[in-house]
């Protein structure tokens, strides 16, 4: 893994008050359509609040913002389940990406709260597709509302 400057460290923020609207104003690229708006994403977070296991997040490097992250826990299967990742244009083909799935398989290690990790994509999105294969995630073989699921065993 390369090593990363002070000012180059990843680092995940909850949503508040203090980013809410930053982060709203995160876009996916116009030429694709495979994640789900930001706007979207939060008011799923906000529907499933009292459950308390969706997490979203804010991603910077340094004191910018690159991407929004968000994920679920799979209530009694000890699985992180990686729901949503996006990363705006202007940050695309950056290494974000892959910064991103290794910051988070590391934690999930590290917290040794999960057997596994898992996300799904839409078929078509090499990218991400990519990425993923990339930092050890296999295909399940099952397709889950037309989107291709991935697993990684911890």
């Amino acid at each position: 893994m390369t090593q990363h400057q002070p000012d180059d460290v990843l680092r995940f923020a909850p949503i508040d008050h203090t980013n809410f609207s930053q982060v709203l104003e995160l876009k996916r690229p116009e030429s694709e359509d495979y994640v789900a708006p930001v706007v979207l994403s939060l008011a799923e977070a906000w529907l499933y609040r009292d459950e308390q296991i969706i997490r979203p997040f804010a991603v910077y490097v340094g004191e910018q913002l690159v991407a929004f992250v968000m994920t679920s826990e799979e209530q009694g299967t000890r699985v992180l389940d990686i729901w949503r990742i996006l990363i705006p244009e202007e940050h695309v083909n950056k290494g974000y990406g892959t910064r991103i799935m290794e910051t988070m398989i590391a934690n999930a290690r590290e917290s040794k709260e999960y057997d596994a990790l898992q996300l799904s994509y839409v078929p078509g999105n090499d990218l991400a597709e990519h990425v993923y294969r990339k930092v050890g995630f296999k295909a399940t073989g099952v397709i889950d509302d037309g989107e291709i699921v991935m697993r990684m065993d911890l």
